[in-house]
């Protein structure tokens, strides 16, 4: 027996729709075993460049690939067992050349 997708994805207690201040553009947290939750002043588009409309200033974004809506999360992560965590397991190589270059400006 299925159970029926939720309209929206349960997101997390901190993703209250709250933006960031005016022009400071976009914040993209990676949940722990979870979707990509996106707040702030952001544009959505296809690999086309054609607009989604999000229908709302915070949206869950799918990470696990199973969602029925995707881009957007419906929380089927919980149901397939996805696992993934919040941060890299090691840093970004150009990341932290970056990080090397700007201590060298200061």
């Amino acid at each position: 027996m299925s159970r029926p997708l939720p309209a929206e994805p349960d997101l997390p207690e901190d993703a209250d729709g709250d933006l960031p201040e005016h022009g400071a553009g976009a914040t993209i947290t990676p949940y722990r075993d979870g979707p990509l939750i996106v707040r702030g002043d952001f544009r959505l588009l296809d690999q086309d460049g054609a607009e989604i409309d999000p229908g709302r200033q915070t949206v869950a974004l799918c990470r696990c690939g199973k969602s029925a809506i995707k881009p957007f999360c419906d929380g089927s992560h919980k149901r397939s067992g996805f696992s993934a965590p919040s941060a890299p397991s090691r840093p970004r190589p150009a990341a932290q050349l970056l990080r090397e270059a700007r201590r060298g400006e200061a």
